[in-house]
């Protein structure tokens, strides 16, 4: 008996100068959760789109529940059961949470909306995943875990069969992480169908019953999770085997560089001191809101300090602003890309030069195309970022190449101090190699790297020490050689 949800046969998509998909075939067992893996570019993305509706294939054929379907518009693809749970959420956020849970699928009674049934029913679908918040509470005043499960509340309400979940968690703190895991288990055990999309690859092994592996937007191959290793994993992703993970590379440590003395910033920060040498990198380990970001943004003037200092090479420093900080030699690859560090809509060259006017300026005073020209050629090329041109938008890039891009602007810059926040968020295993690797070629070339992160593993794999924080305070400082997980742990709760 073939029970088989969803199959793909032979699916392929093109874009000027490039094919994103190239005959790309799996199949999907209903009632079971299926990761879909690979580096970044690999093509994921442009299937689900295509199953989302908002693309159409050029070749190949899709079978939904035994029925051959090819979806024109997205709202063709929700009336089938499929729904799409995106990394960036797509909710009302000033409308209520039983507004957004029946955001176009009012139910009415007669001519006029039936507020009272679909309170009831939003309530009903709120107790069925343990939320006991009010159904009238507006979506803005809930945490991006709670807006991720009124998601998921929307897509079953649909009627959902199948529902595709991209890096649900890629912003959720460890205990919502475990909320939502046990959230789609209950999904699976419900009889939904899960295509489950993550570059963290111990939620495939923990989650997962079966993993299809995109690599180029071929399809290379899928397998039970059961039958495989997190090695084995990787290298069908990228294609060869990934030696060390973490290539951390050992540098003499220098002189004090930049060094913080009690910084407070009130209900924020509390009396926060540490040194950063040169020939370091410093690690920030913290839960999601233990003032790890906030750290950087008052060292670089971005938020108000109400007391202490900042001294670099042993001279006090204080920031009006952050463009006061660039000037003296300080960058930061921030949090979010996408709405912090980039501008989509503007090209690989416009991102690369934007921070650097100084440079490309011509004698009259006008923007240099051609110096612009040179220096992004000359940065796409250090960096290898894979772009078909310096003139593409930059959202058309994949996570990992954007990120250079962000990188670059700041190497161009001159920076001599950078801060990493969440340098691989949302990139894949090869790509975060290659951020690792770029990061010894900074300190190589004698700059000072801070990097923060909530991934504990790249945190122990590529600092020499780890600050601790939580709720706004330092708890602790590790070495490279006494640093554990459980360690790290310990202080940040």
């Amino acid at each position: 008996m073939n029970n088989n949800l969803l199959i793909l046969d032979g699916i392929s998509k093109s874009f000027p100068g490039v094919k994103a998909l190239d005959r790309v075939s799996f199949e999907v067992k209903e009632g079971s959760i299926h990761a879909l893996v690979g580096e970044n570019g690999a093509g994921k993305s442009t299937l689900i789109k295509i199953l989302a509706g908002i693309y159409q294939p050029d070749e190949g054929t899709i079978t939904l529940a035994g029925e051959k379907v090819r979806f024109k518009t997205p709202y063709e693809s929700l009336c089938k059961g499929i729904s799409v749970v995106h990394q960036e959420l797509k909710l009302s956020e000033p409308l209520s949470i039983a507004e957004n849970i029946f955001l176009g699928n009012l139910i009415y009674k007669g001519i006029r909306v039936d507020w009272k049934s679909m309170r009831k029913k939003a309530r009903e679908l709120l107790d069925k995943f343990g939320m006991s918040i009010d159904v009238n509470e507006p979506v803005i005043n809930l945490s991006v875990a709670q807006k991720q499960m009124i998601e998921i509340c929307k897509a079953v309400n649909h009627n959902c069969r199948l529902l595709i979940m991209d890096e649900p968690s890629a912003t959720l703190t460890e205990k919502e992480q475990k909320i939502m895991f046990e959230t789609v288990r209950k999904l699976r055990a419900n009889g939904i169908t899960i295509i489950y999309i993550s570059h963290r690859l111990e939620e495939i092994f923990d989650l997962a019953d079966n993993v299809t592996v995109l690599r180029d937007g071929k399809c290379i191959g899928t397998v039970p999770v059961k039958d495989i290793d997190k090695r084995t994993l990787i290298s069908m992703m990228v294609g060869r085997e990934l030696v060390n993970e973490y290539p951390k590379e050992k540098f003499e440590v220098g002189e004090t560089v930049l060094e913080v003395r009690n910084l407070c910033r009130k209900g924020v920060l509390k009396n926060i001191s540490f040194k950063v040498r040169k020939g370091e990198l410093v690690g920030i380990a913290g839960l999601v809101g233990s003032g790890r970001t906030e750290l950087a943004r008052a060292i670089l003037g971005i938020d108000k300090i109400d007391s202490g200092e900042v001294l670099l090479y042993g001279k006090p420093i204080k920031f009006s602003n952050f463009r006061a900080a660039i000037s003296s030699g300080f960058g930061l690859v921030p949090e979010s890309r996408k709405t912090q560090g980039l501008v989509q809509i503007l090209s690989v060259r416009n991102n690369i030069c934007m921070a650097s006017m100084e440079k490309v300026l011509s004698p009259s005073g006008l923007v240099s195309k051609r110096k612009e020209k040179e220096y992004s050629n000359e940065y796409v090329k250090k960096l290898d970022i894979s772009t078909p041109s310096i003139e593409t938008e930059v959202q058309y890039l994949s996570g990992g190449n954007q990120q250079k891009v962000v990188v670059a602007k700041w190497l161009l810059k001159g920076s001599d101090i950078i801060f990493l926040d969440e340098p691989t968020r949302g990139i894949d295993v090869g790509a975060k190699r290659e951020i690792y690797l770029l990061i010894n070629d900074l300190i190589r070339q004698g700059k000072v790297v801070i990097m923060i992160s909530s991934e504990l593993p790249e945190i122990l794999g590529m600092s020499d020490r780890i600050l601790v924080m939580h709720e706004g305070e330092l708890k602790g400082e590790l070495t490279r050689e006494e640093a554990t997980q459980e360690k790290i742990l310990e202080l940040c709760v």
